[in-house]
């Protein structure tokens, strides 16, 4: 088994049993995400260095309007996608197995969670994965401490309030509050 074969799988939205081989691979790589977020939240590194490593850790090239203050988190790495123009703030963590989208012009405070991955609920079972992606629209703000539930898509020009819990999509130009976050209001232009 190998990478690619976990991210079909993963972006196919299929279990990973927790005995498989592709869990094994799946561990692999984490240990490679592991050296790289240790690297980059090691000490100072210019904005250049920080999105080289981020470039390392995603394997795709970030785009030089990227903005990541360190430190920032992933256990995985490789199913992380971002846009132009993104600002991510400091204490970040992002569980991205089951794919992570950050589209344009988007900003994540402080300590946001965006995690892709449920464990089975059934005893038996548990150590079995269930992948689900993030999809977060242009232009969305998501405030300090917010956590975004797998499966979520948020729409362009959303904002998601301060330690908001979000466990549902959350409609372009609203604004959701809370936990479970839901949408208190809209937002235009």
């Amino acid at each position: 088994m190998t990478l690619e074969d976990l991210l079909e799988t993963l972006n196919a939205g299929r279990t990973i049993t927790g005995d498989s081989p592709l869990h094994a691979v799946m561990h692999q790589v984490s240990q490679e995400a592991l050296r790289i977020t240790g690297e980059l939240n090691g000490g100072y590194h210019e904005p250049a260095r920080v999105r080289a490593l981020l470039s390392q850790l995603t394997g795709k090239l970030l785009d030089d309007s990227v903005t990541v203050f360190p430190p920032f988190y992933s256990d995985f790495g490789k199913n992380i996608t971002i846009g132009q123009r993104v600002f991510i703030n400091s204490g970040c963590k992002f569980q991205d197995q089951g794919g992570v989208f950050i589209g344009d012009d988007c900003l994540i405070g402080h300590n946001a969670v965006l995690a892709t991955l449920n464990h089975d609920l059934a005893p038996s079972k548990r150590a079995d994965m269930h992948p689900a992606p993030i999809v977060v629209g242009r232009n969305v703000w998501i405030g300090s401490n917010a956590t975004i539930l797998p499966g979520v898509t948020i729409g362009d020009n959303a904002v998601v309030a301060a330690a908001s819990v979000v466990t549902k999509d959350v409609p372009a130009n609203a604004v959701v509050v809370g936990s479970p976050a839901r949408v208190v209001r809209t937002v235009e232009d």
